[in-house]
C-alpha cells in the first residue's frame, strides 16, 4: 500500500501539470503495471532494458571488432599466400529482377573478396527488366571468374538455384542471395575453416541484417551445430557453403519447396552426412538486406515460406523414418516438432527429495497427480530426515497412496548422494528428478519431456522453469555464464521470445537444471549419475549434462514443458559460511573438471557475454585469432 501512495502521488501532480495528453496514459500504464507485477518485475525490466542499451551497441561493436583496415587487409592476404591449398568456391546466385542498385552492390560485394579463389555462376530466372541483363553483361565482360546462364522459362528460385548449380566447377558451392551482402572477409574465413577441417562437408556462419540506410543491424550469432534448434529454424540459412559432391547426390534443390528450398536442401544434406561434419565459423560473414519484400523484413511477407518449411521438415522426419511432425509457431518464432511416445508408454520415476517442506511439497504433489495427462508415472519421495509435525503426517499420509512411495533418508543432506540411491531403487525406465519447491503449469509437462528422452542419441531433457511473478528461472544453462554455469534468459517476462526466438523454441543447451530434468535410467547409470563427492550441493546438475555430452549424447531444452520453480524454499540459499565455503568448493570443481568446456560452450556463441544472461553482445568476443585452430563440439 506504501508503494502504492508513493508511485501515485506524483503522478497525480504530472496530471495536474502535464500539457502532454500522451504523458499521463504513460504514467497510468505504468502505475497499473507496478500495482499488477510489483516493483521487483518492473525494476528487472529496467535493469535488463539498461544492460541492454549499454552491452548491445551493435554499431560500436562492428566498428570495434569487425572492422578491417589496410594493415588487417595485408595480413589476410598473406595468410591466403600461405595457404597450402586454394580450394574453388562457387557462389550460387539466382536472379530474377531485384533492384538494380542492390544487384550491384551484391556483386561488387562478391568481386570485392580477399580470397580471390572463387567463381560467381549466375542464373538468371527471365528477368523481365532489361537493365538486369544489362549488368550481368558488363559483370560477365568484365571478370572471367563470373559465369551467366539466362534461363528461358521462369522456373522460381529452386530451378533457378539448379541452373547455376550446372555451370558450377569448385568443391564447394556456397549460397547468395541477389539482394544481400557478403563482407569482403566471408570467402577467406570460409576457405580457412576448410583447410582446417578436413572432414568438412557443411560450413554456416554468423550473420546479420543490412537496412536501406545501409546500416548493419540485428546480428545472429548462432550456436554451433544444434539439431533440435535446426529443426525450430533454420540456424544454417547464409553463409551456407555445402560440398558440391554431396549437393550433386541429393540432385540440388527441389521444386515445391520455395521460400523454404535451403531449409529442404540442408536437412536432406545432413541426411548423408555425418554431424562432426558441419563446421560452425563464429563471424558474421552474410549481410541480408532488410526490405518490405523480404523474409529478413518478416516471417508475414512469404507466408508460403512457412508452409514450405512444415513440408520439409515433415518430409526430413519420414525419411528418417522419425515418427515427429512439425507446425509453424503463429507467433512467426519458427516450428514446433512433435516427438510421439512409444505405442507403449516407458515408467516414469518422479524423484523428489524433501524436508520439512510440507507447504510446497503438498502443492507440488497435487499439481502432478491433478494436472499430469502422462499416465504411466510413480512418485518416489525421499524425505531426508524432516521433524516437523505437519510435513510428517502428511508423508505418512502420501505413503497410503499407491502411485507413492515414501522412503527415509537420514544421512547429512547431498542432494547428489539422495537422488542416486533413489534413481538406483527406481523402477523406471525413465527418471524424472523433481525439486520440491515447483508446480506443474503445463498438463502435457511430463508427456512432453519423455517424447524427447526416449529418441536415440538423446540425453538429458530439461523444462521452461517460472519464477512466481511469471519472469523465467531456467531457460537452459550457458556454461561459462558469470564464470561458471548461469541460467539463460533469466528474469525475462512471459511472452517474450528471448535472443532470436531461443526462449520460445526446443533446442539443445549443454546443461539443463536437476530442478527438473528427464533422462532414460541407462544413460544415467551409464554416466555414474550425479558426482557425490565433488558436487553434493551445487553444479550437480551441470557436471552431470557434460558427463552426458562426454558420453555422445545431446541434451535437450523445451519451452513446452513449463512449472513454477519457487527455488530455494526447501534448503534456503548458501548464506552460512559452512556453506558459502562449500559453495566455492564445488565452484573450484566445475572450473578444475571442465574448465576447457566452460570456456567454449558449443549452444553458445564466443561473439555472446560471458557477463549477462540475455545474449548481449561482448566485449571483447572471444573467438579465435586467424592464425588459431580449435576444435568444434557438437550437440
Amino acid at each position: 500500500m506504501k508503494i502504492k501512495k508513493i508511485i501515485l502521488l506524483p503522478i497525480n501532480i504530472l496530471k495536474i501539470i502535464s500539457i502532454y495528453g500522451g504523458l499521463w496514459q504513460t504514467l497510468k500504464k505504468v502505475s497499473r503495471f507496478i500495482q499488477k507485477n510489483g516493483i521487483t518485475q518492473i525494476k528487472t525490466k529496467f535493469i535488463r532494458a539498461y544492460d541492454s542499451s549499454v552491452n548491445n551497441n551493435y554499431q560500436k561493436w562492428i566498428h570495434q571488432f569487425d572492422t578491417i583496415d589496410d594493415k588487417k587487409r595485408e595480413k589476410i592476404k598473406s595468410e591466403i599466400n600461405q595457404f597450402p591449398e586454394h580450394p574453388l568456391i562457387s557462389i550460387i546466385l539466382p536472379v530474377f529482377n531485384p533492384k538494380s542498385i542492390w544487384l550491384v552492390e551484391a556483386l561488387d560485394s562478391v568481386i570485392n573478396q580477399l580470397y580471390p579463389h572463387w567463381e560467381l555462376c549466375i542464373a538468371d530466372d527471365c528477368s523481365t527488366d532489361p537493365e538486369i541483363h544489362a549488368i550481368l553483361e558488363i559483370y560477365q565482360k568484365k571478370n572471367p571468374r563470373i559465369h551467366v546462364i539466362y534461363r528461358e522459362v521462369n522456373g522460381h528460385i529452386s530451378a533457378a538455384s539448379n541452373s547455376a548449380l550446372e555451370i558450377a566447377n569448385g568443391e564447394w558451392v556456397a549460397l547468395l542471395d541477389h539482394d544481400d551482402l557478403l563482407p569482403e572477409t566471408a570467402l577467406f574465413w570460409v576457405a580457412e575453416a576448410i583447410l582446417k577441417n578436413p572432414d568438412a562437408k557443411l560450413i554456416y556462419s554468423d550473420e546479420d541484417k543490412i537496412n536501406s540506410r545501409g546500416k548493419r543491424i540485428d546480428p545472429y550469432f548462432k550456436p554451433d551445430w544444434n539439431r533440435d534448434l535446426f529443426y525450430s529454424h533454420n540456424m544454417i540459412t547464409h553463409l551456407g557453403i555445402y560440398k558440391k559432391e554431396t549437393v550433386n547426390k541429393i540432385k540440388g534443390f527441389r521444386r515445391g519447396f520455395e521460400g523454404a528450398q535451403d531449409y529442404d536442401l540442408a536437412l536432406r544434406f545432413i541426411e548423408k552426412i555425418d554431424e562432426s561434419s558441419i563446421i560452425h565459423i563464429p563471424r558474421i560473414l552474410y549481410h541480408w538486406r532488410v526490405h518490405n519484400k523480404s523474409t529478413a523484413y518478416s516471417n508475414d511477407t512469404k507466408p508460403y515460406a512457412a508452409i514450405a518449411g512444415e513440408k520439409a521438415l515433415n518430409e526430413h522426419f519420414q525419411r528418417i523414418k522419425n515418427d515427429s511432425w512439425v507446425e509453424f509457431l503463429p507467433e512467426g518464432h519458427g516450428f514446433r516438432a512433435h516427438h510421439a511416445l512409444p505405442t507403449k508408454k516407458p515408467l516414469v520415476s518422479i524423484i523428489i527429495p524433501t524436508k520439512n517442506n510440507k507447504r510446497y511439497l503438498e502443492r507440488c504433489i497435487t499439481s502432478i497427480l491433478t494436472k499430469t495427462t502422462y499416465d504411466n508415472y510413480h512418485i518416489c519421495v525421499v524425505d531426508n530426515g524432516s521433524t516437523d509435525a505437519p510435513t510428517l503426517s502428511y508423508l505418512k499420509a502420501l505413503s497410503e497412496e499407491p502411485r507413492i512411495t515414501v522412503t527415509t533418508d537420514n544421512s547429512p543432506f547431498n542432494f547428489s548422494a539422495i537422488n542416486n540411491k533413489a534413481a538406483n531403487l527406481a523402477e523406471g525406465e525413465i527418471l524424472a528428478f523433481l525439486n520440491d519447491d515447483t508446480e506443474v503449469i503445463t498438463p502435457e509437462w511430463l508427456s512432453e519431456m519423455v517424447s524427447l528422452a526416449v529418441r536415440p542419441n538423446t540425453g538429458a531433457v530439461g523444462a521452461r522453469l517460472w519464477y512466481s511473478n511469471n519472469t523465467i528461472q531456467h531457460a537452459g544453462i550457458i556454461c561459462g555464464l558469470g564464470g561458471y554455469a548461469g541460467h539463460a534468459h533469466q528474469r525475462l517476462s512471459k511472452g517474450e521470445p528471448g535472443y532470436i526466438a531461443r526462449a520460445v523454441l526446443i533446442q539443445n543447451f549443454s546443461a539443463v537444471t536437476a530442478a527438473c530434468m528427464v533422462i532414460k535410467k541407462e544413460i544415467f547409470t551409464e554416466v555414474g549419475g550425479f558426482n557425490e563427492k565433488y558436487f553434493a550441493i551445487a553444479y550437480n546438475d551441470v557436471d552431470l549434462c557434460l558427463k552426458i555430452i562426454q558420453a555422445g549424447y545431446r541434451n535437450v531444452w523445451t519451452p513446452y514443458a513449463e512449472l513454477y520453480h519457487y527455488e530455494s524454499i526447501s534448503r534456503g540459499y548458501e548464506k552460512t559460511p559452512e556453506k558459502i565455503d562449500r559453495f566455492k568448493k564445488e565452484k573450484e570443481n566445475l572450473l578444475r573438471n571442465w574448465g576447457d568446456f566452460l570456456q567454449d560452450d558449443p549452444a553458445y556463441n564466443p561473439n555472446l557475454s560471458k557477463d549477462h544472461d540475455n545474449f548481449s553482445l561482448a566485449w571483447p568476443p572471444r573467438v579465435k585469432p586467424p592464425t588459431a585452430s580449435s576444435p568444434h563440439h557438437q550437440l
